[in-house]
């Protein structure tokens, strides 16, 4: 995957960016200024959605951990690919507290789903976040995330 979008230069994201643009360019910033930055620059339900599960440990998947078996997504570029920013309100489906009479046969289906139609970096860091490993593959810590979004309530979910 490439931040540098062929039209706008390295440090530009296109219209739209998909969430792993928009983190692989926040990861790729030299100080904790240009992260905030470029977080804030790019606010999204969405993007807090993720952040939260990530870095909130009162967040607690209601998934097996480890690698998720699934067909990626391998449409062309800008064809056939849900957009997270479209889909992350199903997310709830995978967290405890938020649809607990799910069976969890059945939110392990909708899941590899979800991550089958997404964009395959996107499908990636959901599969990251829901270990919460997102540092794994991004420079991204809880304290820039919290100095971005003062507004985010830490704690007492689930």
């Amino acid at each position: 995957m490439t931040t540098t979008h062929p039209t706008l230069g390295e440090d530009r994201l296109p219209r739209n960016p998909l969430l792993s643009e928009v983190l692989a360019l926040v990861s790729k910033q030299k100080t904790k200024a240009k992260k905030i930055q470029i977080l804030k620059q790019n606010e999204s339900l969405h993007l807090k959605s993720v952040l939260i599960w990530n870095f909130d440990t009162s967040v607690q998947s209601v998934l097996p951990e480890g690698d998720v078996p699934f067909n990626k997504n391998e449409a062309p570029a800008g064809t056939e690919h849900l957009h997270l920013a479209y889909e992350w309100k199903k997310l709830y489906n995978f967290v405890k507290g938020g649809n607990d009479i799910l069976r969890p046969v059945k939110r392990e289906q909708l899941f590899m789903q979800l991550l089958e139609g997404l964009h395959p970096d996107e499908a990636e860091i959901i599969c990251l976040v829901k270990d919460k490993n997102l540092k794994k593959k991004y420079k991204l810590t809880r304290a820039v995330v919290e100095e971005a979004f003062p507004d985010i309530q830490w704690g007492n979910r689930g």
